[in-house]
């Protein structure tokens, strides 16, 4: 009994130290269950909390790099703690801390100006995902149900992480001239950014690197409704005349996007859609 009153009462102590850190307990509360005065308990709060805002702050800066470039490294730094603050880890590998940025961002009346600053978060943690995601098996199954069974009974399921993300910023072309040198690199981002250009993110990995391709309406409109789950003939449709699925699916298997050929109403975990 004994033992598991003193594994208890860790457990509670360690969460009082995790509430503290984020600031969601009384430091004074802290004290009592960690056996130091409360001046030193203090003390030692505020480095802890010092420390693991500054590790949350390069977990952010790996993750997110096209954000942390667009804004600078004290202004990402700044941010990061706030969403530190804000949005703690739910877990101890902090390679999965981030989910939540996009949505701060776009909250924030502070970067309300970045217009296009949550899209290109979004796109910065599809990338994060994907080259995290496992690998694709060589080959979809079910593949052969597309020559012998009714597209209207079909479904494609496209491979874990792989995501499709709308902007209506020139989003690839920011992210691109983000991973150039050349001088005038920025140059696209300008002309399209004064033209209005909205552009459609496809992040697929080529080998163990993700790849961002921008793509077009007809292709955007049919990935949309596969991550929707519809059938075949459906995403088709959708996807209209100027759209070659015999051209997609070569692609899909060349570069490993499709990860099953299932019946609509079969159950399968599909990629990820934004």
């Amino acid at each position: 009994m004994n033992g598991q009153n003193g594994w208890q009462r860790e457990a509670i102590r360690q969460q009082q130290l995790l509430r503290a850190l984020w600031r969601r307990t009384d430091d004074r509360s802290v004290a009592l269950w960690v056996r130091e005065p409360a001046s030193r308990c203090a003390q030692s709060l505020a480095a802890y909390r010092g420390n693991a805002a500054a590790v949350a702050a390069r977990a952010l800066a790996t993750t997110f790099p096209t954000v942390s470039q667009l804004v600078g490294d004290q202004s990402f730094e700044q941010l990061a703690r706030a969403v530190w603050h804000r949005h703690p880890p739910r877990q101890g590998d902090l390679a999965a801390f981030g989910a939540e940025l996009p949505a701060f961002i776009e909250g924030d009346a502070q970067l309300a100006s970045e217009l296009y600053l949550a899209d290109v978060a979004r796109l910065d943690w599809a990338v994060h995902g994907l080259e995290r995601a496992a690998d694709a098996p060589a080959q979809p199954s079910g593949l052969s149900r597309l020559a012998s069974d009714d597209s209207a009974t079909l479904r494609l399921v496209l491979r874990a992480g792989v995501a499709q993300i709308r902007s209506r910023w020139p989003l690839v072309t920011i992210w691109q001239a983000h991973r150039r040198t050349e001088p005038d690199r920025f140059e696209a981002v300008r002309a399209a950014l004064r033209a209005g250009q909205g552009e459609t993110a496809w992040v697929w990995r080529d080998g163990w690197r993700a790849t961002v391709d921008a793509v077009g309406e007809p292709q955007a409109r049919f990935v949309e409704r596969v991550f929707a789950g519809d059938p075949v003939d459906r995403a088709l449709a959708c996807a209209g005349d100027g759209f070659s699925f015999e051209q997609w699916l070569r692609d899909a298997l060349a570069r490993q996007w499709l990860d099953a050929v299932v019946g609509v109403d079969d159950s399968h975990v599909s990629g990820d859609s934004r």
